[in-house]
């Protein structure tokens, strides 16, 4: 294969960092490539006084990665799969999905189980907010902002008694060991994509798109089609008040969703099943049962 060195685009926050490293590494391993990361600010790491649903407008986190695809200025991008909005810009494609880690949610201060009522739990996320309050509805929450050695920071000082992050970004950081618990699905549904990443790059360059398909995982492929299928048809970006994780299991394809009409409303939840060839059917169908009265 060719020897070219390829340009990556991402965010420069560490845990950006760390999952483009990630997957830099990889595709050299696999094709011999060289991989040059190139950084790129987004208007969600400039703006970080506001909660994201106030800021509005879709794809905050990947909007000035894609113009500079489009420009031609990077070769390819990574992108956390939970960010990316469900309708990409022409011209741009999802090539590769690596094999995705865990796509839990995690307590860092306490377990659930061991907050007091009236205990100060912190999330920047609508769906988060949504499923703990059904969990546990004497619980006060508090919206939080930055990075993740900001939120634990804050949750250490005394703002918060717990913080609910994702599983992956602190096991990719080596931050693990601050989990205090991991929600199963069955306690807290994941984000769309969470644990994924997403591996974009122009449509019509067959190169990018030859050397991308060598760390494709396409079990994961198949669980995230179903997953933005679903948020699709809620017509949700990562501030919607719905969720889906899919999983594989003995040649099927099994996704839980949960939505609620909006953030302070009832969630309701439902599980379907698919053989992999209609996993986007099954996405859309899952959508739209909850969503009927």
């Amino acid at each position: 294969m060719t020897t070219g060195t390829l340009k990556l685009g991402t965010r420069g926050s560490q845990l950006a960092m760390t999952q483009s490293g990630i997957v830099a590494e990889s595709l050299t391993a696999a094709t011999g490539v060289a991989v040059e990361l190139v950084v790129i600010k987004t208007t969600g790491d400039r703006v970080t006084d506001r909660p994201l649903q106030q800021v509005g407008g879709k794809g905050l986190f990947t909007k000035e990665i894609e113009d500079a695809l489009l420009a031609g200025d990077v070769d390819f991008a990574v992108h956390s799969m939970k960010d990316m909005p469900t309708d990409a810009p022409e011209g741009l494609i999802i090539a590769a999905v690596p094999e995705r880690v865990d796509p839990r949610d995690a307590l860092v201060g306490a377990r659930l189980q061991d907050l007091a009522a009236g205990a100060v739990v912190g999330t920047g996320s609508v769906r988060r907010a949504l499923q703990l309050r059904d969990l546990r509805p004497d619980l006060e929450i508090r919206g939080i902002r930055g990075n993740v050695d900001t939120r634990i920071a804050k949750q250490r000082a005394g703002d918060y008694d717990a913080i609910l992050l994702a599983m992956a970004g602190l096991t990719r950081l080596g931050r693990a060991g601050d989990v205090s618990e991991a929600l199963e699905p069955e306690q807290m549904i994941p984000a769309v994509g969470q644990g994924a990443l997403a591996i974009q790059c122009r449509g019509g360059d067959a190169r990018v798109i030859e050397l991308l398909e060598s760390i494709h995982h396409e079990r994961t492929g198949l669980c995230v089609q179903a997953e933005r299928a679903f948020l699709a048809a809620v017509s949700g970006g990562c501030s919607a008040p719905a969720a889906c994780y899919a999983q594989f299991d003995d040649g099927m394809v099994h996704a839980d969703g949960v939505w609620a009409a909006d953030e302070d409303g009832e969630p309701k939840r439902m599980r379907l099943q698919a053989d992999p060839l209609h996993v986007h059917a099954m996405g859309t169908e899952l959508a739209t049962r909850l969503m009927t009265p």
